[in-house]
């Protein structure tokens, strides 16, 4: 079931209820904090030293690598929203007949620093997939993965992002000294974790070039039936698509 309604706060509002009863509701209006979060989240502003932080940077991809190796696939539970949300997904999956190793190259990268134009050729890729990809890179360096897809995917074609939005579940749960900068935080195993605002997206992206589609926050609930518990989650659900040149559109 569904329900879209406008407020002059939080435009086109859509509440949905999901198979398990809970609600999820998608708007432009981030999460409203109860008095005691606002009151945890303004007490906790010292930052992890400098010192700490250089080292965190450093060593990210051990880090990375070390959380997979623990948690090998069983982390991550499939909710099969990927396809409910993205549409466009629905004819890439490697058990589609298209599917073929001739035609699809795998290969490993940081897309911070490693060129994609080294595997794939330029304006060829018709979508890209940033599905809590971003979270995890440092604020500073974010720009540069997306100049990096920007060289390959193809005019008039889009980046699916899904992340961590602001006062999500997670971030209200990190404790005293894992704060690194606004919105930014590290876990006790080393990883990091960016909480996205909306305004903060739509900027990173238009200054790469890229023109915005949908850029929206996700409000839902994780309901765990066995404990009893409703744990609210944000995410910023978004597409941003790469505009044609204007000799492309004098053409068409």
């Amino acid at each position: 079931m569904f329900q879209e309604s406008t407020s002059p706060n939080c435009l086109n509002i859509t509440t949905t209820s999901t198979e398990d009863g809970a609600f999820q509701k998608k708007g432009h209006s981030a999460r409203i904090l109860s008095p005691e979060e606002a009151e945890r989240l303004a007490k906790d502003q010292v930052l992890v030293s400098e010192f700490k932080q250089l080292k965190l940077e450093k060593e990210a991809q051990k880090n990375w690598d070390l959380f997979y190796k623990r948690n090998s696939t069983n982390f991550f539970k499939d909710r099969h929203w990927t396809t409910r949300e993205f549409q466009e997904l629905k004819a890439c999956r490697e058990k589609n007949a298209l599917y073929s190793t001739e035609r699809c190259k795998v290969f490993q990268c940081d897309l911070t620093k490693d060129d994609l134009l080294e595997n794939i050729p330029a304006d060829s890729v018709d979508i890209v997939t940033l599905i809590f990809v971003l979270s995890a890179i440092h604020p500073d360096k974010m720009h540069l993965v997306l100049k990096n897809i920007y060289k390959v995917l193809k005019p008039g074609k889009c980046v699916l992002f899904r992340d961590y939005g602001l006062y999500d579940h997670a971030m209200l749960r990190f404790k005293s000294g894992s704060k690194l900068g606004e919105n930014f935080y590290v876990r006790q195993d080393g990883t990091r974790s960016y909480f996205f605002t909306e305004e903060f997206l739509s900027q990173l992206f238009k200054a790469e070039g890229y023109e915005q589609v949908v850029n929206e926050y996700v409000q839902r609930e994780t309901v765990n039936r066995k404990e009893d518990l409703r744990v609210p989650r944000v995410f910023l659900q978004s597409k941003f698509q790469k505009p044609f040149s204007k000799t492309q559109v004098l053409a068409d």
